[in-house]
């Protein structure tokens, strides 16, 4: 029989997450993504309960439209006005949802991340080290490292319930010792004592031995992928996968699927597994408070603003421009949708290079830009990719980037490095190209600079030429794309130029439709859907309004008409066309293959997909009122350079996912065009990815299974791959940290063949706990005909010794509230909080509560006093120490028709609230 979670989600919900797929526990991907569905209905379930605490605290209605993760963004990010993007949320999710399909893929034969072989301690340390890892990485606002490290946890965590015998041993709730760092796992049973009865058939519905059942033995199935071998009378996992099932006791206690003789058993075990995670969750969002955990969640406005400046002698201009830009951006979108999120700064000199000043405050951005002066430098080129390098790694993936330079790259080693991450991060670099008369005299502006002509078309962004006097007026397409929902409808480019005809097709979604031409002496006539047409000499036309600067052309459409638009180049000389607008409707991507194994499914690629094969892709719909509303026609991979439009098949995933597999990739760098309808307002849309993408003979294959140690070597191996040339590939790899690394220079490789390497890194001493490490590795081909990366996050982890959590303890409760007359009454709560001899506290907040906390520091801890009106009768504290174990205490006013409640002092009940992060509501 099915039981009530203790969250307050209806047991409906988790009925509909049981029998909404045949399988449980398995990979993305397939029929039964399960272990995905566990981890988003706990994801969204506690989205939506952190969302609504915040507006409690803010004196603002939490009022969701609809049920999808669209309409739950809207809600949590309050009424401000404009478009709402999904686009971060999902990537964010993804991230999430990806990782922790993973573990099936790299973690294959490993134990511990399953729960196999009673791997317990070696498990629950997974768990515990990735909590640390996670509350550390958003201590330091490395997010997306914490994104991907909770995917895998939360994949071991729920492989206990499935792989273990917990529910067979009647247990109703979570073991919450794998998630306590400061309880062991408790009966496990000797490596020597049997478990389970032998079962021919394989089907038996318990074979768990009756010494295994009355002593509360824990224990676990065995997996034999390789061999059959198993301690004797021991259970096995059990499945075709498992050599281990054939040998006695045959027959296994997994209950990763559905079958008609565990049925019950399953769905306890994904009833527990669905409530564990929500318990890490919660553990999580205590540790770090509600508003890094919406963050964590990528509950966010989409805009980020980034610059990366030179800040040599002749850069004066340069950076009052962008000062000036970055003022006016913060002072008209506060308030609104369109303002920034994230501010990422990172200055560049000659030797020098940053820091990467990166910050959610939009007064700390305005102070860091006005602290930079031009000052330095002598000989031209200057470290601009080393600056872009730390604003790639440190920015949100999808990011905007702008590049203030007025000399070339003298690091141009990086080159390969930058177009890697680019791809890796899908963000867009768009370059502001100031040289003076004098330097151009010097230099062949575009040899010299034609890396950054190569980073922005790889990027989707622009290369933009234009004096120093009038940079001012370029920088306006800053403020085009500084803004929420931001989408490009079409993206191409030619070299060299010809006359061509280019189409695309505008919704009734977008608004503030723009479109950037770059190239010189270029000619072109612009056409409406109803036959309006307007050249490119006409200023204000009927159709938009047409300012040029440098080599950049920027038209604003004067409004949105629905329809086939048409851009015609009438022109030889090289171009690139660019047409973005705002709209809810977009869509997010990675590039899949599909691997083998017990739990077969979908990973993304890290890299450039493999030639000679299809390319298959997972796509995510969005839209203002979720991916259900929306449908999908055509998915192709289109030359951004040639003509060439490869057309894929599509299956439909649910949940907005959608599978496209193309047979026949284009041979040079590609986009993604997708169109579809929008079934709401009846209305075609189309839209486009930005980063080029292109098929390689080389792949490189690294995984990462642990965080790094200050001041201890880590070492990491890597495996290169060829269906190219035979002969000595070049093996380069850099990290954005300046962390010291050895590796081999190169490797020889056969066709067809592999070889392994190692790259060890060895982080200072001194490295903060939860820094972030981007390390990239890449791989080049004999003659540099072929090549290939992979790019990893790696997390540097301080060892954690404090394990135990901060104590909280209510003292004292004095207020009237009546029931009748809620506003005009007012309770006060006195909370002391202590940490014995652990690290200390670190932060004290109200998770749930609308009323105001002031602290106060005392010889063994800290005092704090908590006053609220009697519209808000409960409250919930977080105290948290140095290393992010949590202590929490919740208390609950009671109003009263009349009853008068007294000062008292509270240690014995209060006592009871004194446990970690499981802290149930008291009601006097």
């Amino acid at each position: 029989m099915m039981m009530m979670m203790k969250s307050s989600v209806p047991v409906v919900a988790l009925i509909a997450l049981v029998v909404s797929r045949v399988q449980a526990f398995v990979s993305v991907g397939g029929s039964g993504n399960t272990h995905v569905t566990i981890t988003g209905y706990a994801v969204m379930e506690k989205i939506r309960e952190v969302c609504k605490a915040v507006a409690e605290s803010e004196g603002r209605e939490f009022n969701p439209t609809g049920s999808s993760p669209e309409e739950l963004l809207r809600a949590c990010l309050g009424t401000a006005t404009g478009e709402v993007s999904g686009a971060k949320f999902r990537t964010a999710l993804n991230q999430i949802y990806m990782q922790n399909g993973f573990v099936d893929r790299d973690f294959m034969g490993s134990a511990p991340h399953h729960f196999n072989n009673e791997a317990f301690t070696e498990g629950r340390n997974l768990i515990i080290q990735g909590t640390a890892a996670i509350k550390a990485n958003v201590r330091t606002d490395n997010l997306q490292s914490a994104r991907e490290t909770l995917g895998r946890v939360c994949h071991t965590l729920q492989d206990f319930y499935s792989h273990s015998n917990w529910v067979e041993l009647g247990n109703k709730s979570p073991y919450a010792n794998l998630i306590r760092p400061d309880l062991n796992i408790e009966n496990i049973a000797d490596v020597a004592m049997p478990t389970c009865s032998d079962c021919a058939s394989g089907t038996c519905p318990n074979q768990l031995l009756p010494a295994i059942l009355n002593g509360k033995f824990l224990t676990s199935g065995y997996m034999g992928l390789f061999s059959p071998n198993k301690p004797q009378g021991k259970c096995s996992h059990g499945g075709e996968t498992d050599l281990s099932s054939t040998q006695n006791p045959r027959g296994g206690i997994s209950k990763d699927e559905r079958l008609s003789y565990n049925t019950d058993l399953h769905n306890n075990a994904v009833n527990l597994a669905s409530e564990a995670t929500l318990e890490l969750l919660e553990d999580i969002r205590g540790a770090i408070g509600n508003k890094d955990y919406l963050r964590l969640m990528g509950i966010a406005r989409s805009a980020v603003l980034a610059f990366v400046i030179d800040t040599t002698g002749s850069m004066a201009d340069d950076i009052a421009e962008a000062k000036r830009v970055a003022f006016n951006i913060i002072d008209s979108k506060k308030g609104t949708q369109d303002e920034p999120s994230e501010y990422i700064l990172v200055p560049f000199n000659d030797p020098d290079f940053g820091p990467l000043i990166r910050t959610t405050d939009p007064d700390v951005m305005k102070s860091e830009i006005s602290k930079l002066k031009a000052d330095g430098g002598g000989d031209a080129p200057e470290m601009c990719l080393s600056g872009l390098q730390l604003a790639l790694t440190g920015a949100p993936s999808s990011s905007h980037i702008y590049v203030f330079t007025d000399a070339p790259p003298k690091d141009t080693h990086l080159e390969k490095t930058i177009t890697a991450l680019i791809r890796s991060t899908k963000s867009t670099v768009s370059v502001f190209m100031t040289t003076s008369r004098r330097k151009r005299r010097a230099l062949n502006v575009r040899s010299d600079f034609q890396v950054y002509y190569d980073m922005a078309l790889a990027s989707g962004g622009q290369a933009i030429e234009v004096s120093k006097s009038s940079i001012s007026q370029a920088t306006d397409i800053i403020v085009d794309t500084s803004t929420s929902a931001l989408v490009t409808i079409l993206q191409r480019s030619r070299d060299p130029g010809r006359v061509e005809s280019f189409s695309f097709l505008l919704d009734e979604s977008v608004s503030n439709t723009t479109i950037y031409i770059t190239g010189s002496s270029l000619t072109f006539n612009l056409r409406s859907p109803t036959g309006v047409s307007q050249s490119n000499t006409v200023a204000n036309g009927p159709l938009g309004t047409i300012q040029k600067v440098g080599n950049l052309q920027r038209i604003q459409l004067n409004e949105t008409e629905m329809g086939l638009w048409h851009i015609d180049m009438t022109t030889t000389q090289s171009y690139t066309i660019k047409v973005i607008g705002q709209s809810a409707i977009t869509f997010i991507y990675n590039f899949v293959e599909e691997f083998k194994g017990p739990h077969p499914g979908y990973a993304v690629i890290d890299g450039r997909p493999s030639a000679g094969s299809p390319a298959k892709l997972l796509l995510t719909l969005s839209g203002e009122k979720g991916p259900e509303a929306l449908e999908v026609q055509e998915v192709a991979l289109v030359e951004v350079s040639g003509v060439k439009v490869s057309n894929g098949t599509i299956e439909k995933m649910g949940g907005g996912d959608f599978l496209v597999t193309v047979k026949e990739v284009p041979e040079g760098e590609f986009v993604i065009l997708l169109k579809g309808k929008d079934k709401t307002l009846s209305s075609l849309f189309q839209r486009q990815t930005t980063t080029q993408m292109s098929q390689s003979k080389v792949t490189v294959k690294a995984i990462a299974d642990s965080s790094m140690l200050p001041g201890e070597e880590f070492k990491l191996n890597f495996t290169v791959t060829t269906n190219g040339s035979s002969g000595t590939y070049t093996i380069s790899a850099r990290n954005d940290k300046n962390i010291p690394m050895a590796h081999p220079s190169t490797l020889s490789l056969e066709s067809g063949g592999s070889a392994q390497g190692t790259v060890s890194l060895t982080p200072p001493a001194n490295t903060v706990s939860g820094t972030d490490v981007t390390l990239t590795i890449e791989a080049e081909g004999p003659g540099g005909s072929d090549s290939n990366y992979a790019v990893l996050r790696l997390s540097v982890l301080s060892k954690v010794t404090d394990l135990t959590p901060p104590k909280c303890e209510i003292v004292d409760v004095q207020g009237t509230c009546y029931s009748s007359s809620c506003s005009s009454s007012n309770w006060e709560l006195s909370v002391n909080i202590t940490d014995n001899n652990g690290t200390g506290i670190e932060s004290i907040s109200i998770q749930q509560g609308s009323g105001n906390l002031t602290q106060k520091e005392v010889e063994d801890g800290v005092m704090g006093l908590y006053e609220a009106s009697c519209c808000s009768t409960s409250v919930t504290f977080s105290a948290v120490d140095k290393v992010g174990n949590v202590g929490r205490c919740s208390y609950t006013m009671k109003s009263s028709a009349g009853f008068r409640l007294i000062s008292m002092s509270l240690p014995l009940w209060a006592s009871l609230l004194l446990y970690g992060f499981l802290s149930d509501s008291f009601t006097l």
